[in-house]
């Protein structure tokens, strides 16, 4: 397999890219310890901003990571045909107290699809929804097109 072309896509190209997905994987890290898990999400292509609903029990590693203010990463990405496409939005993770939102908000929130499916270990009385937004320092994009060799 040899990479033929390589480039970064433009600002563009990847506001494009990101408004036509709807998921992809959120890391946090705090001090050494790394976290990871895959998230439906919002994006803004205006304000170049995320918004997410996160869901969690108050006992588990997802609320524990984010109640320590961690250092955030997107990467959304797809592979078709030959053809692999990645960006990575890295920033801040920044909590919506409901009663703040405004009314853009409630439009971006509205565009973060909810997964097909919920498979949950608790009963959905005793997970809590909390609304983030990703607030990017840097958004880059990647195109990568391979040839196979036969």
């Amino acid at each position: 397999m040899a990479i033929d072309r390589r480039t970064e896509m433009s600002t563009e190209e990847t506001d494009e890219f990101l408004g036509s997905h709807e998921t992809g994987v959120l890391s946090l890290a705090r001090s050494d310890e790394p976290y990871a898990v895959p998230i439906s999400y919002g994006y803004d292509s205006t304000a170049r901003q995320f918004y997410l609903r996160l869901v969690s029990t108050p006992e588990s590693e997802k609320r524990g990571f984010l109640a320590s203010n961690p250092n955030a990463r997107l990467v959304v990405y797809e592979g078709q045909n030959d053809i692999y496409r990645s960006v990575v939005a890295i920033g801040t993770l920044v909590r919506i107290d409901p009663s703040e939102l405004t009314v853009n908000d409630i439009q971006q929130y509205g565009t973060a699809k909810r997964p097909l499916f919920e498979i949950w270990p608790k009963q959905k009385e005793e997970l809590d929804i909390e609304l983030y937004r990703l607030e990017p320092e840097t958004i880059s994009g990647r195109l990568i097109e391979v040839s196979r060799d036969e």
